[in-house]
């Protein structure tokens, strides 16, 4: 192809991996059509992964209202549900951006380009896409192209309608997870609550049993509507995740006080109002997901689930890894005390929520790079990871400056006790000091993960796990509140520092960088 081919040009042959890091920053804010691209998919991504968060920030700011105890059992009960829901969805939703990104750009390409530029060497779709590709009919119009010698064509129908096998199979196995976390949270509330820290003589177990049953209720509801989000996000669509969002969290933002104090029904009617929420989008993401692709395949066996098992297994390791650190913390702030707890609460859920719009960038950057490595266009690859990596450094200096000034004056809307006050304020240098790296950590995410990289992901996350919980335990039993803060800025930066090796030293996906 033309960009290969520009890639690997007489100028560029003297080129080291680090480099790309620097590639072309002067057009960092420039809105050319790789600019256009990037925005049209980070920004309403980004505001669809914030809603979430700020729902729960208008929760906790309710919650805060009741008593500190109250603030401190929803804290725990969230950092559990989440962990749960992580572990369960969040490989599934990482693999599903990625192959619903390579089946719809393989399905929008000829037959003839697809023969060519799939069955050269070094392409990074695994052998079951190459299959599917080569079983295309490549005898007709691609919107009437049929099923041929058993194959699920990844096409459009006559009716309008697409098959995306991994966009059925990701609903499936979505549904299904949604179904288990349910039974698994409501039937063993008590010993996991236990586990984190909630002694039985706690004053935080009765509210945090009563919040994380009803909201494991909705459990089904969150992972569907996760997987569908990553289907969206393999389209390039993100602004449809964004309209449920919006519409699910407000519809949980005027239902809080209704069920909380009108109904007195306090941090029960906090998790019903989510529950109902999270259902509400599910709803609006199937309806529009219907009318795109036929979610019905022609029988089980087009449903690739070798695939997801595959690449999932990895991302599950990761993710295990990845939440239990910040679970731990949660669990070591509780055991700590109410006040250490409800403090980490509101400190964690501000540090999440701003982290979280990097996200927006970390998923332009896979849906970007699963196409451009799909057709083996490296120096598109080259650039966009460049550039949202950039965009990632300049969203967390900016953060950073923000709340370390902003948080300051805006925590007494989450609490008005003194103590958990004072403890707030130690946590805010630490908040904000993180941003830089936190954006940097998640668009790195997303990068290894539109190159396929999971297994590097996967292992290179266990090992900055182990170091993590290793400084999370020395430094929480020395230094207290403080300790667990270090320790997470400490989790961060190595995660940073993982995803710059990979680029940074052209190996894996990234080997071409080298040539």
């Amino acid at each position: 192809m033309a960009g290969k081919e520009d890639h690997f040009s007489s100028g560029d042959r003297r080129r080291i991996p680090i480099c790309t890091f620097l590639k072309d920053a002067r057009l960092v804010f420039k809105l050319d059509e790789l600019g256009r691209e990037i925005l049209s998919i980070a920004l309403p991504a980004a505001l669809a992964l914030t809603a979430d968060p700020i729902a729960s920030l208008v929760d906790t700011a309710f919650i805060g209202q009741i008593g500190p105890v109250e603030l401190a059992a929803v804290g725990i009960s969230i950092a559990l549900f989440n962990q749960v829901s992580r572990i369960a969805i969040f490989p599934l939703v990482s693999v599903t951006t990625s192959f619903v990104a390579e089946e719809d750009t393989i399905g929008r390409l000829s037959p003839e380009v697809q023969e060519s530029e799939y069955m050269e060497a070094g392409s990074t779709v695994d052998s079951e896409t190459k299959k599917l590709i080569t079983q295309t009919d490549t005898g007709g119009n691609l919107d009437n192209s049929k099923s041929c010698g058993g194959s699920f064509d990844i096409v459009k129908v006559e009716h309008g309608r697409r098959h995306i096998p991994s966009a059925s199979s990701a609903l499936v196995i979505g549904g299904l997870l949604g179904l288990i976390q349910a039974i698994f949270l409501i039937s063993g509330t008590k010993p996991l609550l236990n586990f984190m820290g909630v002694s039985s003589d706690s004053p935080m177990l009765n509210p945090a049993q009563q919040y994380l049953k009803l909201r494991s209720l909705g459990a089904p509801a969150v992972l569907l509507s996760l997987a569908m989000q990553g289907v969206f996000r393999g389209f390039k669509d993100t602004k449809t995740p964004l309209y449920a969002t919006v519409a699910g969290d407000v519809t949980n933002i005027a239902l809080d006080p209704i069920f909380m104090f009108v109904f007195r029904l306090g941090v029960s009617g906090a998790a019903i109002a989510h529950v109902i929420s999270q259902y509400l989008i599910s709803v609006i993401l199937l309806w529009r997901l219907m009318e795109q692709v036929d979610l019905l395949p022609p029988s089980i066996k087009h449903l690739h689930f070798e695939r997801f098992l595959k690449n999932g297994f990895l991302l599950l390791m990761r993710v295990i890894a990845v939440t239990f650190c910040v679970t731990l913390a949660a669990s070591l702030s509780a055991r700590q005390g109410t006040t250490s707890m409800a403090a980490f609460q509101v400190c964690l859920q501000v540090w999440l929520a701003t982290s979280l719009l990097a996200d927006g960038l970390a998923i332009a950057g896979q849906a970007i790079l699963a196409s451009a490595f799909a057709q083996n266009d490296y120096d598109k690859a080259t650039s966009a990871a460049s550039r949202v990596l950039q965009l990632g450094l300049v969203l967390g200096i900016v953060l950073a400056l923000i709340l370390g000034t902003g948080m300051r004056f805006g925590a007494k809307l989450f609490t008005n006790d003194v103590k958990v006050l004072q403890l707030i304020s130690i946590g805010i240098p630490f908040v904000a000091a993180t941003q830089p790296f936190n954006a940097l950590a998640f668009v790195f995410d997303g990068v290894n993960f539109g190159a396929s990289d999971f297994a590097y992901s996967a292992y290179s996350m266990v090992l900055v796990a182990i170091i993590s919980i290793l400084c999370l335990l020395t430094l929480s039993s020395t230094n207290g509140f403080i300790g667990i803060w270090v320790a997470l800025t400490i989790y961060m930066s190595l995660r940073t520092f993982a995803g710059f090796w990979r680029i940074g030293t052209g190996t894996g996906p990234w080997e071409f960088l080298r040539n």
